[in-house]
């Protein structure tokens, strides 16, 4: 059976789901270190001025010498509420938003104390709202080189190279795109939020990467 080694992302990009769809058996890398400027505590969703970032706050976030399973999430400041108004406020019009609402930002509310244990939720969540299953663990230990039939795809979806990913034809109607156009490779709760139960088929259906 086919397997992939990858980072747990913060809601993950569209192209890092679909990644994920292509194996039966996903290993979520929880014993390298924190990479700043990477997805692992951040997301981007499009807004009616243009693309949205939104960041976890960490403990110590100028020290890269965490291990991810060890990162903690700073809430010296509420970016619970901060995150909670921007989703409200970019997705009150999608069609499909008030159907995984209340779900979503009762995980957000549980203010977990890792990053890794809020990632992991979200991606579990997620997975179950797309009706797939797979079969997703964590590292116990940390292996640089990985050999075949294990593909290593960690840090190769990033914030400096996202956009540049080839969905092919994967499309569907974003909230604000008759003011700034269509935005590729969202967050994965874009496409959620505006293509509901359809999200999954598109993600399956569609064969460029």
């Amino acid at each position: 059976m086919s397997s992939i080694l990858i980072e747990c992302q913060y809601f993950g990009t569209i192209n890092y789901y679909k990644k994920l769809f292509e194996y039966d058996n996903i290993q979520i890398e929880a014993h390298d270190y924190f990479v700043k400027m990477s997805f692992r505590n951040r997301t981007v969703i499009p807004g009616a001025n243009g693309l949205i970032q939104l960041t976890v706050p960490i403990e110590n976030g100028r020290n890269h010498k965490q291990l991810m399973h060890a990162v903690k999430i700073s809430y010296r400041e509420n970016w619970i509420i901060q995150h909670k108004r921007t989703i409200d406020s970019c997705y009150n019009r999608a069609p499909f938003f008030e159907y995984y609402r209340d779900a979503l930002f009762n995980i957000l509310n549980k203010k977990h104390e890792c990053l890794l244990e809020l990632n992991m939720e979200l991606l579990n969540w997620l997975l179950k709202q797309c009706k797939i299953n797979l079969n997703v663990q964590l590292t116990d230990s940390f292996q640089a080189n990985y050999l075949p039939p294990v593909m290593d795809y960690r840090n190769q979806i990033l914030p400096k190279n996202y956009q540049h990913s080839n969905l092919g034809d994967l499309k569907y109607l974003q909230v604000f795109e008759d003011r700034i156009g269509f935005k590729t490779n969202m967050s994965i709760i874009d496409l959620l939020f505006c293509a509901g139960p359809t999200a999954i088929n598109l993600l399956i259906s569609n064969e460029n990467q």
